[in-house]
This record gives C-alpha cells, structure tokens and sequence, in this order.
C-alpha cells in the first residue's frame, strides 16, 4: 500500500488534529508521552513497526465523529469495539479481501471503497472526499465516519429498528448473514471486546431538559473539551434574520444572553443540542409561512411530529436524521423529483441544518397529505409519516396517533382549540 504514516498530522486534518488536543484525555497521554502542542505528534507502533492508535485515540476519534454527524444515532463503544476486531486500530491495516469485487477493505473500520462511495452517492455521506482516493479511507477520521455511516444503514435496515446484534453480525457478513450461524462467532467476540473497553464516564440520558418550553442555560464554557454548537453554523444569514425577526424567539435569546452573529444552541446534559420549543415553533411557522402558505400545514403538526421524531435534538435520534427524521435519499427525491428546491441538499450533513430538516419535513407531509392521488385523512397522514405510507394499520396505528395528540397539546394553538387536529 502506498499510503504511510509516521505522525498523526500525516493522516488528519488541521481542524480534526485540534479537536484531538481538545479532548482531555488524549492531551494528557500526548503530554505524558513527550508530544508538543504545535509540532508533529507520533503515532504509537506495535513491535513491527505497524501505526496503531491506543485506546484512548480511538475512543477520542469515535466520540469527535459521533458528536459532529450521529449523535444519540451511532454509540462510540460499538465503534470501538469494531476497530478492535476489524484491524486491532491499525489505520493502515488491509485484512479481508472480498473475491466478488476484487476489492481490499481498508482503515480501522475495514470499509470497502465500494460501501464508501455508495454512502456518498446514494446516502449523502460527503463530510470526507473518498470518490477516486480511496487511500482516504486509511485516515482514522474518514474510516471511523464511513463506519459509523455504514453502522446507522445498519440499524434502520429495511426500515426496520435493529437490535445491537443484528446490527454488529450484519457489518461483520452483510445483512443477509446477520442471523446466519456464520456470523455467531464474531457477535461473541464483539460482546468479550465490548465488556474490556476502558471504563468510561457516562452520563444516563435524559430528555427532560429537552422538553423544556424556554432555553435553559448552556453548559458552562469552563466544561473541559466542550465546543458549543451554533446557530449561525446550520442556518443562512437569512434564515438568521427570520429568528431574530420572531419576537419571542428574540426575547428568548436576549434574555440568555445570545449576540447576533453566534447564537448557540441549548444543550442537554450529553451536550447534544436541541431546539427549544420556542424556536421549534418560529422555524416551523417561518418555513410555512415561505414556502407552504397555500397548503395549509400546520406548524403545530409539524413541531408534534419533531417532538415525536427526534425529541428537537439537531441531528436526530436513533436512525432519524435531524429534526423532522427526513433521510437524505428521501430529501434528495423531493428536491429533484417533485421540485422542493428552497434548499439544497448536497449531503446527509444537511439534514442536521434545522430549516433544510423542517423545509423537508412539511414537504413529506404535503406529499403524503395527497398520496396516491387521494386527499389523506390527518389519522393517515401522521402514521404514514412516522412509518411509511404502505405501513399504515389502522388498529397498529393507535397508540402512534395517540402519542402524535399528546406531542400536540405542548403547543399553544393545540390548547386553545384541542378539538382540533386538522393537518391540511
């Protein structure tokens, strides 16, 4: 292979080598080890001579690309546990061969190139450039973003959610496999590696912040490693103006403490950000109000369905993308096919920005409001958008539209007028 590290600023970026010095656990061990903030750090080698990333690393590298694309979506540990198998965190390891294609599996997450240029053609996966470089996948960060795109594929597979074990059996022998016997033996030796990762800090999760009607107060700036997340970062400057322009959200950010040009988002205790309920309201009536003034979507229905979706978190929860859990190829199909262009959607980090997710959203809604040529009923509407339209069950789809009615009443129109739940 032609590709060869020596230091680690031979295989990242400037800006993913800086969040490495961020984390506290990693300065430590480079500082201990002799590394110099400013100048070239080494890469680690076993006896011959091959780079490996410690322990530490690797969580470092999971956690940093978990947190800026997949996060609540992808677990670290489950990362981690994989590069172990995959290629004992070797970036340069070159393991299993598939015969069909001909083709080498590369890096720490032993990524196909294959399976990686798929994720960016078809899923929208374009935060690292690997199309005719497919070397790039020997980049720890690149590695471990295609791995954790290719593992979130996994969990969501034919639209189903996937338990732990089906998810790891399948990245080890294809889908297919993930309940053949031949896939076993790796599922056991995942769990043994899992058990023997170090011990981590771990907060349980908590939505209750998150279901807060007003903004709390962000983390602290003195929490060691944190980086805020900003508004300004996932929204135009027009869009900007709008929230400014809403006087409650205004009078939110104002009071804490936010300045035009870097708002920042609030965050729960994980340090995921989220919408408050206040401004969920202001994107949803500012994207109806633009674009869908003349169907009749309500914005209440669609900060419902958010709530129900991703609980407001920006980048989704579980399988779900972004507020609205629009995925890519679903965005992708309303901008080109039915010509929903007021955003771009170049890739799957756009479904993170909170108006592109919402803008989606309501188009989806639209879309399904009328499925199949037919004007659609609010009881169908709501669990087609939660499940897909050829899955709607009206008995199944009960306990959805009764959870859609509760989503419903934290919004103020719900409750002035609780009898009335019209989508369209």
């Amino acid at each position: 292979m032609a590709a060869s590290f020596y230091y680690w600023n031979d295989c990242v970026d400037v800006q993913d080598m800086e969040a490495m010095w961020r984390e506290p656990e990693v300065s430590t061990e480079w500082l201990d080890a002799g590394e110099t903030k400013g100048n070239k750090v080494h890469l680690s080698r076993d006896p011959d001579g091959e780079p490996y990333l410690t322990q530490t690393e690797m969580k470092a590298v999971a956690d940093i690309i978990v947190r800026r694309h997949f996060d609540s979506q992808v677990h670290p540990d489950m990362i981690c546990a994989i590069a172990e198998l995959a290629s004992d965190r070797q970036p340069l390891s070159t393991r299993w061969y598939d015969k069909k294609t001909k083709e080498t599996a590369l890096g720490i997450m032993q990524i196909l190139p294959k399976t990686a240029e798929w994720l960016v053609r078809d899923l929208g996966y374009r935060a690292y450039e690997v199309e005719g470089n497919p070397e790039m996948l020997c980049r720890p960060f690149v590695s471990v973003y295609f791995g954790a795109a290719y593992l979130k594929w996994l969990s969501n597979f034919e639209k189903k959610v996937r338990s732990e074990e089906f998810i790891v059996r399948a990245y080890d022998g294809g889908p297919k496999k993930a309940t053949h016997k031949s896939t076993l033996p790796y599922w056991k030796r995942y769990l043994c590696v899992k058990e023997s990762l170090p011990s981590r800090r771990f907060v349980s999760p908590s939505v209750n912040s998150a279901c807060s009607s007003t903004a709390p107060a962000a983390p602290s700036s003195q929490d060691t490693g944190f980086v805020y997340i900003y508004w300004d970062s996932k929204a135009s400057l027009e869009d900007m103006q709008e929230m400014w322009s809403h006087s409650e959200v205004a009078e939110e950010w104002t009071n804490s403490g936010e300045k035009r040009g870097k708002v920042r988002f609030s965050h729960d205790q994980n340090k995921r950000p989220y919408l408050s309920r206040v401004e969920m309201k202001a994107v949803a009536d500012i994207i109806l109000s633009k674009h869908f003034s003349t169907r009749g979507v309500k914005p209440s229905v669609l900060c419902a369905l958010a709530e129900m979706v991703s609980m407001r978190f920006v980048n989704g929860v579980g399988p779900r993308t972004g507020l609205m859990g629009i995925d890519y190829s679903t965005a992708f199909w309303l901008y080109m096919e039915l010509g929903y262009r007021a955003y771009r959607v170049d890739s799957v980090d756009d479904m993170t920005k909170p108006f592109v997710s919402v803008y989606f959203g309501a188009a989806y809604l639209a879309w399904l409001s009328e499925y199949e040529g037919r004007e659609r009923t609010p009881q169908f509407v709501v669990p087609a958008y939660l499940s897909g339209p050829k899955n709607v069950n009206r008995q199944e789809s009960g306990p959805l539209w009764l959870k859609f009615e509760q989503a419903l009443s934290n919004y103020e129109d719900i409750k002035r007028d609780p009898g009335n739940c019209t989508i369209l």
